[in-house]
């Protein structure tokens, strides 16, 4: 959850108190009752994907030849090869893992992401494949927004009333000195 997780606010916009769901990206928070058009997002997620996926390959395939054309020589341009596809598996394992759970070390994350950047291919398959089961991320997100609003409840509904307001042992209140 956010920092502002327990600020007022609710899914549609209200005002009632309570935490507040986190956004997903190309969702907002429309994933939480799934509406706002949560279904045609999900839709356009997955395409988009493939066909940016699709796209970066052409791009990939495009580079490799102009490393042909340059004649560098085969060990080069098996090294490029090796290395975009080690990055894209690295990185598609990294952001499948984020959709399941946060990182135990964020800085750890931070400097992977040059090498999450190289590998973007792996990425875009994440958000792919992701997305047939859910808007990337939102398990994750709707766990923890769950038991924050379970914790809220829990903590409301033991209050009893305004305590500067409570009465003492003997029925009075009690008075100004």
């Amino acid at each position: 959850m956010s920092e502002n997780s327990e600020t007022s606010g609710t899914t549609s916009g209200g005002t009632s108190p309570g935490p507040r769901p986190e956004p997903l990206r190309f969702f907002g928070t429309t994933w939480v009752d799934h509406d706002g058009g949560y279904g045609l997002r999900r839709a356009g997620v997955t395409a988009g994907s493939l066909v940016a996926a699709v796209a970066s390959c052409f791009v990939l395939r495009f580079a490799y030849q102009g490393l042909e054309i340059a004649e560098v020589g085969g060990l080069v341009g098996m090294l490029v090869v090796l290395m975009f596809a080690i990055c894209s598996a690295v990185a598609f394992r990294r952001t499948w893992d984020g959709f399941v759970r946060r990182p135990a070390d964020p800085s750890a994350e931070d400097r992977l992401r040059g090498l999450k950047s190289i590998g973007f291919i792996g990425s875009l398959l994440a958000y792919f494949f992701r997305s047939f089961a859910e808007a990337p991320g939102e398990g994750l997100r709707r766990t923890e927004y769950e038991t924050a609003l379970a914790q809220y409840t829990k903590r409301r509904s033991t209050r009893t009333g305004n305590p500067a307001a409570r009465r003492n042992g003997r029925g009075k209140r009690p008075g100004r000195r």
